[in-house]
């Protein structure tokens, strides 16, 4: 398969990858924008992390990262995720877009385990923000990509616990070589969201260490 060139290509592409069409609150389903996706890829591509390597999508829901990492010329591109439903939706877009270099796997984050090098993880974990009992969710995806030994993180994160991430990093020995910063749009798709849409800003940390 033809790598991508243009980011604007890139862009198109992703935005064929459907949102969930029945999203579960409890595990915090919101669709990454494919204008977010594919500029985040863009700029992990312009640092290599993507072309030839081995990337890990951990939560990947519908997949649109995952497949955006693929057309960028990922050796290897594995979305994970717990829903049946989110794994089906992906692996028809893997179809439709005749991608070849990619796989989704049906799994806990917990459990799984790749007998491969993984040298990227980037993934959009759901926050927490819904239920008290699940809060910190984001960060136990970081403890999961860190256990896999990837030469580097990408981690979606809501932007207002930015000082608080900045000292969890550091304390778990990942050094922070950049912030991207998204304004990330949540759509009324549960009986608890009182606007049509609302806007939310997030950032995405890339971080790296001995792992």
């Amino acid at each position: 398969m033809k790598k991508i060139t243009r980011k604007k290509h890139l862009e198109m592409k992703l935005q064929s990858v459907p949102p969930h069409p029945n999203p579960k609150v409890g595990l915090e389903q919101y669709s990454t924008p494919s204008v977010i996706a594919s500029d985040l890829i863009w700029n992990a591509s312009s640092l290599g992390d993507i072309e030839g390597k081995n990337v890990v999508d951990l939560g990947c829901g519908s997949g649109i990262l995952t497949l955006g990492c693929a057309l960028m010329g990922a050796n290897r591109a594995f979305g994970v995720d717990i829903d049946n439903d989110s794994i089906t939706l992906a692996r028809e877009s893997l179809e439709k877009l005749k991608v070849e270099n990619a796989e989704f796997i049906l799994s806990d984050i917990n459990d799984y385990d790749k007998d491969d090098a993984v040298d990227t993880v980037i993934q959009n974990p759901p926050f927490g923000s819904q239920r008290k009992a699940e809060h910190g969710q984001d960060l136990k995806f970081v403890e999961k990509a860190c256990q896999l030994k990837p030469d580097v993180l990408y981690s979606f994160h809501m932007a207002s616990t930015e000082e608080f991430l900045i000292s969890y990093y550091e304390k778990n020995n990942l050094e922070i070589t950049h912030i991207f910063r998204y304004n990330f749009p949540i759509p009324k798709i549960y009986e608890f969201h009182t606007k049509e849409k609302q806007n939310v800003d997030v950032i995405v940390i890339r971080a790296f260490s001995d792992f």
